[in-house]
């Protein structure tokens, strides 16, 4: 669905994006509740054709092609009127056993009036415990299952994907079979230690939208609101584009860029000192063989 690369400093891993998850949800429509029939997108009625209102419209499931069976919100509370009211702890899991991959959608949980001191209680275990609870609950019209986690002085509900909602994993052995020497490994890592700062997620935002705004205000200020823009003639150049890179060269290059100056100067100044160094070590030499000959 994606393919560009991984980048940190001058460094790219070219990658490819697959989907990792499906959904898997009962498909309601939208039904005049007046006779039934399907409401559309801009919510009229496809029989009559006329327009239906929000206060006029229902759920409906088909069960058979034409005939629905209409749903109301009591009728989602009585199919569990436990599971639609209670987030059922099944179990408890050390955090780090959960795959990132498996969470879905966050929650913020606010504990009622007086409620306080037990949600602090369960707050603070799963915290000095450092585990997950695993629950279930249900969300408008399905069933989710979930971890709740402490996240400074909240409980955060954040929804997990079943197992079978997971498409296969893609093995890369093959492709990453190749190892780092090293010398590799510890460049790389001082190039992450250098990289690494506080977590401050308010320091990024959407910046394509701001380019996309640009573009619009531009083809605005030509007179091109109607024109369609044809692709250019060349096609760019593709992040992964097969040649062979010299890792050590662009991991030297990156600590060399982020520590300020140019990397072909400081190679330069490093030469240049090189050949100081033998020029004076080659002087100091011959004046000592000539001190021993006299």
């Amino acid at each position: 669905m994606w393919r560009g690369a991984i980048s940190f400093s001058l460094v790219h891993i070219p990658v490819a994006l697959h989907p990792a998850s499906r959904a898997q949800a009962i498909d309601l429509d939208l039904l005049d509740k007046r006779d039934f029939s399907p409401v559309g997108f801009r919510r009229y009625n496809k029989k009559t054709g006329k327009e239906v209102e929000w206060k006029d419209v229902v759920k409906g499931y088909q069960h058979r092609k034409g005939d629905y069976v209409v749903l109301t919100d009591e009728d989602f509370r009585r199919a569990n009127v436990q599971a639609t009211q209670t987030i059922d702890i099944q179990q408890f899991v050390d955090a780090k056993e959960v795959p990132p991959y498996f969470f879905d959608t966050p929650y913020f949980i606010v504990p009622e009036p007086k409620a306080g001191k037990v949600y602090r209680l369960l707050h603070d275990v799963l915290e000095k415990s450092e585990r997950l609870a695993i629950a279930t609950l249900v969300i408008r019209t399905r069933q989710w299952f979930a971890a709740l986690m402490p996240v400074g002085d909240m409980i955060v509900l954040n929804t997990l994907r079943y197992a079978n909602e997971l498409l296969p994993a893609i093995d890369v052995r093959e492709s990453t079979s190749a190892r780092p020497s090293p010398r590799e490994l510890q460049m790389a890592q001082k190039l992450v230690d250098d990289m690494t700062e506080p977590w401050k997620p308010e320091r990024f935002h959407d910046t394509y939208i701001e380019d996309l705004k640009r573009r619009i205000e531009a083809k605005v200020k030509a007179g091109e609101t109607k024109a369609l823009t044809a692709p250019e003639g060349k096609s760019r150049k593709r992040a992964s584009d097969g040649k062979v890179v010299d890792l050590m060269s662009l991991l030297e290059e990156s600590l060399s860029t982020r520590k300020g100056g140019s990397p072909r100067a400081k190679k330069k100044s490093t030469t240049t000192r090189r050949k100081s160094t033998a020029r004076k070590s080659g002087g100091s030499a011959r004046t000592h063989r000539r001190r021993r000959a006299a």
